[in-house]
């Protein structure tokens, strides 16, 4: 009896551990699937982007050469001492945390016919997604700077920067618009109201037609009458620097004075260049001139990209 009962529980156990075998076989080829996807899907995953072109960046203040910088910052005929001339141009370092990724440097001039300014940055652009290279993400940090800058799309007419005696005659329509609107069916009496009228609409007109209207060339500063830049000097892309480019021309009014600036910004692989070149003048009748400040911010930013691309 004890010999027929064991036989049937050996043949269990026997039965069981061949069960065993199998499920771990097939287990274990189940695993060896695995490993294999497993090993496809990292082998996909390490895919990364290309890097950008720049890992570390020059001293910003050193970038420029000093007789392009003596150039951009003209004295009008004074004379200076050599320790002087090395304070002005050798310009003065931003402070800032990690010299492979920003640097820049400005520099500044006064004379008596005003206040000269260049600010120059660096930033390498470094993408932290595996699936964006660090050229695309400069691009995308660029794209924002264009567009805050409201720079024309490519195609588009480029407005030319305003004028100082176009900024005093927009305060100046915007409270007689609101005059017009005040008087309602009153202002057809009387000629001075007519012509009030028909000025109003002739700024209106020019606002669609981009021509220059009757009161825009009325200024409370005459000398600045002829100098609203054209299409070739107005804020627009670039396509002879780097690898995109815009230049922006703003002109502004304060109680100090009257000043010029002209922003040239530019992309080469993962760096963006931003380059700042401003003209203050305390004489509001003496408007600084785009044609002249753009020529150098433009030469100097073309310097710039060429050193970069060696």
């Amino acid at each position: 009896m004890q010999r027929k009962s064991f036989v049937p529980g050996a043949a269990l156990v026997a039965a069981a551990a061949l069960a065993v075998g199998i499920t771990g076989c097939s287990g274990g080829s189940t695993t060896g699937g695995g490993s294999d996807d497993a090993k496809g899907g990292a082998a996909a995953s390490t895919q990364v982007a290309e890097p950008g072109k720049y890992q570390t960046l020059p001293e910003a203040c050193r970038l420029p050469a000093r007789s392009t910088v003596r150039g951009m910052l003209p004295g009008d005929g004074q004379h200076l001492s050599a320790q002087e001339a090395e304070k002005i141009y050798a310009g003065q370092a931003d402070v800032t945390y990690n010299t492979d990724r920003r640097v820049g440097c400005h520099w500044k001039r006064e004379t008596t016919a005003g206040t000269r300014h260049l600010t120059l940055d660096i930033q390498r652009v470094v993408s932290y997604d595996a699936t964006v290279s660090d050229d695309d993400r400069a691009q995308e940090i660029y794209t924002k700077k264009e567009l805050a800058a409201g720079i024309p799309a490519d195609g588009d007419t480029p407005s030319a920067a305003p004028s100082a005696s176009e900024s005093a005659s927009k305060d100046g329509d915007k409270e007689k618009d609101g005059k017009e609107k005040g008087k309602g069916k009153a202002a057809d009496k009387g000629a001075g109201k007519d012509v009030d009228a028909n000025a109003a609409r002739q700024d209106g007109k020019a606002a669609t037609d981009g021509t220059s209207s009757p009161s825009a060339s009325k200024s409370a500063n005459p000398s600045a009458a002829g100098r609203t830049p054209g299409p070739s000097t107005a804020s627009r892309t670039l396509d002879d620097l780097g690898d995109t480019a815009f230049l922006d021309d703003a002109l502004a009014t304060a109680d100090s004075g009257v000043h010029r600036d002209i922003t040239v910004v530019f992309r080469t692989s993962n760096v963006i260049v931003t380059l700042t070149y401003d003209q203050w003048s305390t004489d509001k009748t003496r408007v600084p001139e785009s044609q002249e400040l753009q020529d150098k911010a433009h030469a100097l930013a073309t310097e710039l990209a060429d050193t970069l691309s060696e």
